[in-house]
């Protein structure tokens, strides 16, 4: 008698369980892992000895913050064709690998200041690659283990715990911050290990690789190189330049994003042209992909724009107003943010399943939409809110982005042949990354700009309340006002700071000292200023979710691209005349219909 092997075959019926088990657990990991450390930066700062409101320190704020995201967002295509030629799972396994190497690292630092910062931005650069690995095959390779009558349910679970991910972290790393700066990396070292230990275990390779296994260099590195600069440039348009309270017109700045622009138009003349591209361009002429990935790119700049501003209010202005110390706002944050998770967990799997019996567009049309009205109903909620009216805004804001998220990634994962599912799978890995990057240097910008036009008034005015020289008072009214949004970003009263370099706090009575050194004279002073701020960043991520919610409409009637006709092509993994069937056409007619030329759509 045969001995029975340790894992399930890859015909078994339970098969496509076990990828999607694994694959879950994949996306939180890397989810998890790109919000844990934005809730624990004060922790961390302190851990390694780094003040991080000191002018030259703020870039190592801005990497730690954005190195992660930008990586994902960079590699992730290039990670999908590689497993469209290479192996899907290949690819993915080793995501799982090269994490859980970058996460013993992280955790082992070994210096303090500004060393052990560039050991951290360092390693994060290295957790970005393996993320990428894991972001841009998890999809792929539940599309190739699922019938297209079950993945919306399949997706569905496998996009809720990539966006619910996000905010699990924030809730993570404000339970594990309290504990010590390094638990919020020595976290993902079992994790990863048992993922990388599954994976290798249980996954087949189960697709058929493309026909033409040669890579296309000069399209990746083009890819890379423009997305970065791009993403770069934008980054740093947060920090002051020549007196102004952003740095727009900084000509690095404006070189990196015209740079980042001109390089990304060379990527697209070089996939026209070459006979294997990275990514086929022809598949956004498929509606349902392209108006999925341009709602899906605006969903995702609106998403990161509420994670950040809601981080902002609790931890700098609501909880000190409430009576939270510092050192508590970070858990006390993640926890009272918990109901938006509680939403995209609520809808996200039951809007997946739905949309495999009735198609994508209504479902994700009508999140987005809800999406855009929460942005309007935070927008006339006062800064000392009674917590209940903010819990039921945030839940139906996580509802709205758990009926958009599922249906929209199996509508561009079911629109595109089998043999391009890694590139798609990587592009909409690529639109949720850069769009959580887009969102740090877009809405950052907007609330500098929003807090320039009053807080200076407001600082000023303040501290000469409490006896601080009017001469004094207004130099430090008139400092950038990027420094006061890190602080209520890091839940820091940056006030000491402020005046040690002065000698004026030696002077003053020590009442007045208590009270600008204190937990709620920064909070409430700020309120004002940052409530001003939040009518321009919600009033703009109101309108990108509109704008998405029409995209969204717009992509048709629901369309599954056949997965059999794969013999004929006319590109690199793309059957001759599916593109013809799922062109500007695709999904228009009711009632189910079968394409001539390997398509099949629906109502």
């Amino acid at each position: 008698m045969s001995r029975r092997a340790p894992f399930i075959a890859a015909d078994h019926p339970r098969y496509r369980w076990v990828a999607l088990s694994n694959t879950t657990l994949g996306m939180l990991m890397a989810t998890i892992n790109a919000s844990i450390v934005l809730i624990s930066l004060p922790a961390i700062f302190s851990g390694i000895g780094l003040d991080p409101l000191q002018p030259g320190n703020v870039s190592y704020l801005l990497w730690m913050l954005m190195g992660y995201m930008l990586v994902t967002a960079v590699l992730v295509v290039s990670f999908g064709r590689l497993g469209d030629l290479y192996g899907r799972v290949r690819i993915y396994n080793l995501g799982f690998v090269v994490f859980t190497a970058g996460s013993i690292a992280l955790a082992l630092v070994p210096w303090g200041g500004q060393a052990g910062a560039l050991w951290l931005i360092g390693w994060r650069l290295v957790q970005g690659v393996g993320g990428a690995m894991l972001f841009a095959n998890s999809s792929a390779i539940l599309t190739d283990a699922f019938p297209a009558h079950r993945r919306g349910m399949a997706l569905g679970v496998n996009q809720v715990a990539a966006i619910a991910g996000s905010f699990l972290g924030l809730l993570v790393g404000g339970l594990l911050a309290v504990i010590s700066w390094r638990a919020v990396f020595v976290v993902s070292v079992p994790i990863g290990v048992l993922g990388t230990v599954w994976s290798y275990r249980s996954l087949h390779e189960t697709a058929r690789r493309a026909t033409r296994a040669s890579m296309d260099w000069a399209g990746n590195a083009s890819f890379a190189l423009g997305l970065t600069l791009l993403l770069v440039g934008i980054t740093y348009g947060i920090q002051p330049y020549a007196g102004s309270p952003t740095g727009w017109t900084n000509p690095w700045v404006l070189g990196s994003i015209v740079a980042g622009l001109g390089v990304l138009t060379l990527f697209v003349a070089i996939e026209l042209r070459v006979e294997a591209p990275m990514l086929d361009l022809r598949l956004f002429r498929i509606r349902a992909f392209g108006m999925g990935n341009l709602a899906g790119l605006l969903a995702a700049i609106g998403r990161g724009g509420l994670q950040f501003m809601l981080i902002i209010w609790l931890q700098g202005i609501w909880l000190p107003l409430h009576g939270y110390s510092y050192e508590s706002t970070p858990l006390w944050a993640g926890i009272y943010m918990l109901p938006i998770t509680a939403g995209f967990l609520l809808a996200g799997p039951l809007s997946g399943t739905l949309s495999d019996r009735f198609g994508a567009r209504g479902f994700a049309s009508t999140g987005l939409v809800l999406v855009a009205l929460t942005f309007g109903a935070l927008l006339v909620l006062p800064v000392e809110f009674t917590y209940w009216q903010f819990a039921l805004i945030t839940l139906l804001s996580g509802i709205g982005s758990g009926l958009f998220g599922a249906p929209n990634r199996t509508a561009i994962m079911n629109s595109v042949p089998a043999s391009a599912r890694g590139a798609a799978s990587g592009v909409a890995g690529t639109v949720q990354n850069a769009g959580s990057a887009l969102s740090i240097g877009v809405f950052f910008s907007l609330m500098i700009v929003g807090l320039s036009r009053t807080l200076p008034r407001a600082l000023t005015s303040g501290l000469t309340a409490h006896g601080v020289p009017t001469a004094v008072a207004a130099q430090i009214g008139q400092l950038p006002p990027v420094g006061s949004m890190f602080a209520a970003f890091l839940g820091y009263n940056p006030i000491q700071t402020l005046l040690a370099p002065t000698g004026v706090l030696g002077s003053l009575p020590a009442s007045d000292v208590t009270a600008l050194t204190g937990k709620e004279f920064f909070p409430r002073l700020i309120s004002g200023p940052f409530h001003h701020g939040l009518i321009v960043v919600f009033g703009v991520a109101a309108v990108l979710s509109l704008i998405g919610a029409i995209a969204s409409f717009s992509r048709g009637g629901r369309y599954v691209h056949a997965d059999e006709p794969e013999a004929t092509t006319s590109g690199p993994g793309v059957p001759a005349g599916a593109l013809d069937v799922a062109g500007p056409r695709a999904g228009d007619g009711a009632g189910a219909e079968v394409g001539a030329r390997g398509g099949t759509r629906g109502a």
